[in-house]
């Protein structure tokens, strides 16, 4: 169980600094209803990696992901496919990036967050965190390596609760911080919400190469 856990680790740190689920918890935690939002929010996003981390070991352990302790041959293969789709997302991301003086555009619907209410933070939880293309292949990658290790069913779900406590730190910060200051938290979310939506992109950039090269490396090394 500890290899499943040291396999999934880079792709879950990669989950928990994703700007833009923390910039959006942030902007929640500046609303009237911040109270109610932002545990909503979180456990919104731990439900939404939970669900499709519980999916793909599913899927992989009925496909027999794991050939006597070693990565079955299709398991390399999606190592490749995955690790190509986050080297290509990782370029379009630092092409994206803002320029010196320009101005980060956020989503129209982080400017209408204070009038969200619980159940609809919660689904927007689930999306960010579980759903958006750079987390679902950061969450699909974290999964699979776990499923590789050939470990039986109870054991995969103890790896995975860990993957997903992992991938929620980057939300329940915050959302922690919120809760014992109070108001007195405002300043220093303020500051992370305003760094982390200017450097979305080259930060995005940088976990996306490092874990898509890794899977690059994994994939070839396991065919």
């Amino acid at each position: 169980m500890r290899e499943a856990i040291g396999q999934a680790l880079p792709f879950a740190v990669g989950v928990a600094i994703s700007p833009f689920p923390i910039v959006a918890v942030v902007l929640m935690l500046a609303t009237p209803r911040a109270r109610s939002n932002g545990p909503a929010y979180l456990l919104g996003a731990i439900a939404g990696l939970a669900i499709v981390g519980t999916i793909v070991l599913l899927v992989s352990s009925g496909a027999d992901a794991s050939d006597e302790g070693e990565p079955a041959t299709w398991v390399s293969v999606l190592k490749l496919a995955l690790g190509a789709a986050l080297v290509l997302l990782a370029v379009r991301e630092w092409r994206g990036r803002p320029r010196r003086g320009e101005r980060t555009e956020l989503p129209g619907w982080m400017e209408r967050v204070d009038a969200f209410r619980a159940p609809r933070a919660f689904a927007m939880g689930a999306l960010l965190s579980g759903v958006n293309p750079k987390n679902l292949l950061l969450t699909v990658g974290g999964a699979a390596a776990i499923a590789q290790t050939g470990i039986d069913g109870g054991e995969q779900a103890i790896a995975l609760a860990v993957f997903v406590a992992i991938g929620s730190l980057g939300i329940a910060t915050p959302v922690a911080l919120y809760v014992v200051l109070g108001d007195r938290s405002r300043h220093v979310l303020d500051d992370l919400r305003s760094w982390m939506a200017a450097n979305n992109a080259a930060i995005m950039a940088v976990i996306l190469l490092l874990i898509g090269a890794k899977l690059l490396g994994d994939g070839f090394g396991g065919l």
